[in-house]
């Protein structure tokens, strides 16, 4: 007998595929909801928004994966070395024949691995300058309006509006937000996104400052305060905002972002606001210093005036000096005028002396001889007016000899200029590259005019008339002797213009 095991060869056999998605729906149905504890390690956060990670203990490790819907909803961020709890269903990947659960909520494992979380990303945000003192703002002096984010249901929200209302009556601005859960940060976040977005001089008036206000709570329970995406929010926000969530031994994440923070809620109210009382009477008591100090001033200054009074002349001690300048100058200036009005009238007898008939006599003749002299040469102009009569009858003739004369010598001119474009064609030492020769130059860019100017192994360059080839002389050519330079060819008679025409004025 054989020692083979028994087979059945009339069972069918499975395929692949077939036995890998059978084993799936068992897995998917025996393990359709699992709740599975352990450490995180290699966390992927891939570009399409899954998850994919590795959930290990000391002896076993599965692979898990979070699709991008469920990765919002997650409680924890997951991060490599986290402890944690999860949901899901176990499931096989057939094209790699390996199970892994597929995650629908993630929690941390206890307080220790939550803390540990918050110090790394607190770390995080610490690297990127988020907590720097120089980036906080001043909180307003004075501020018109406050916004207060917090629950509208809780006793956090009657402590601020009482301790506003004592010190300093402005306007309140409360966005009523779900303060512990996970749906905690994502509103809180869009409460304040939503404060910073109302423009000025709209008709919601944009508050001068924000609070975020919370009371005292387990670490489980303030843990949305300590989403990333909410500090970051407060950190890009413009509007100064304080930070009063829990209580003064509490910390949160946005404490470190916040421009300030409370120890309470009631403490949060005392810094955003200024006491009305205490502003009245510190407005009083400058009042009163400045009357004081004003009525110091005009009495130090009427002192300093009396003082410097004294040591000043009279009036009529300064002024008597002056006043007998001007009794003398106006004294003399009647005497002054007279003897001006004398001089001035002497200089125009002498100028009303050389005025007399006879100058404007003298000039009138010479103009009259100089007109009788132009009057004569125009009638002797008039008595030449036939011969102008015939040149100008001459002009039309003359004019077409000029231009008979000009096209002679232009026809001729052209005609020389064809002659030497011949002459530069036939000189041109590239035409018979257009009949199929080329042009062979050296290495050193010289024309190669015969054989016995190129030795073998030699690199020359072939010109044609389209384009260029680089080429190694053989050497295996015969070099013909050399012979007598063939005589110069004879200079060609430049064509002349033949001799102009009588009358040809170029």
């Amino acid at each position: 007998m054989s020692d083979l095991p028994p087979t059945d060869s009339n069972a069918p056999p499975y395929s692949v595929s077939e036995l890998a998605f059978a084993l799936k729906r068992t897995l998917e149905d025996r393990y359709g909801f699992v709740r599975l504890r352990g450490e995180l390690s290699k966390v992927t956060h891939h570009s399409n928004g899954h998850v994919y990670l590795t959930i290990k203990d000391d002896k076993a490790a599965i692979d898990g994966v979070v699709w991008k819907g469920n990765v919002r909803s997650l409680g924890v961020r997951p991060e490599h070395g986290l402890e944690v709890i999860v949901t899901g269903k176990i499931t096989t990947y057939p094209a790699g024949s390996r199970y892994q659960i597929v995650i629908d909520s993630m929690e941390a494992a206890g307080v220790g691995a939550l803390l540990a979380q918050l110090e790394r990303l607190k770390a995080k945000l610490a690297a990127e300058g988020l907590f720097a003192p120089e980036r906080k703002r001043l909180l307003p002096s004075m501020p018109a309006v406050v916004g207060v984010i917090t629950s509208p249901t809780g006793a956090v929200i009657r402590d601020i509006l009482h301790r506003i209302r004592d010190r300093w009556p402005c306007q309140v601005l409360v966005w009523p937000c779900v303060v512990q859960g996970d749906a905690a940060a994502a509103q809180v976040s869009a409460a304040i996104r939503g404060f910073n977005a109302i423009a000025h001089g709209g008709p919601v008036p944009r508050p001068d400052i924000l609070i975020v206000a919370r009371g005292g709570g387990s670490v489980e329970d303030l843990w949305a305060f300590n989403d990333e995406a909410l500090a970051r929010t407060v950190a890009e926000g413009t509007i100064p905002l304080i930070s009063a969530v829990g209580h003064e031994t509490d910390t949160t994440l946005i404490d470190f972002v916040s421009d300030r923070r409370a120890p309470t809620p009631t403490a949060a109210a005392e810094m955003a606001t200024p006491v009305l009382a205490e502003l009245r009477a510190l407005i009083s008591d400058f009042d009163r210093r400045l009357n004081r100090s004003g009525a110091r001033l005009i009495e130090d200054r009427r002192t300093r005036l009396t003082s410097a009074a004294r040591g000043l002349p009279r009036p009529d001690d300064i002024l008597a000096l002056a006043q007998q300048r001007f009794d003398i100058a106006s004294g003399r200036l009647d005497a002054a005028l007279q003897r001006n009005t004398a001089v001035h009238a002497q200089d125009l007898l002498k100028v009303t002396a050389r005025l007399t008939p006879d100058v404007l006599a003298r000039q009138r003749t010479i103009k009259g001889e100089r007109l009788a002299d132009l009057d004569r040469r125009l009638e002797a102009c008039g008595t030449r007016a036939p011969e102008r009569a015939a040149a100008h009858a001459r002009l039309p003739a003359l004019w077409e000899r000029l231009r008979a004369a000009g096209q002679r010598r232009l026809s001729r001119a052209e005609d020389q200029l064809t002659s030497l474009d011949k002459l530069r064609q036939s000189l041109n030492p590239e035409r018979p590259l257009e009949l199929g020769f080329a042009l062979v130059r050296k290495s050193d860019g010289t024309l190669a005019r015969s054989a016995a100017d190129l030795v073998a192994g030699e690199r020359v360059n072939l010109k044609f008339k389209l384009g260029d080839r680089d080429a190694v002389i053989d050497g295996q050519g015969a070099i013909p002797p050399p012979t007598a330079p063939a005589p110069a060819p004879k200079p060609r008679p430049r064509p002349h213009a033949p001799p102009t025409e009588q009358g040809d004025l170029f």
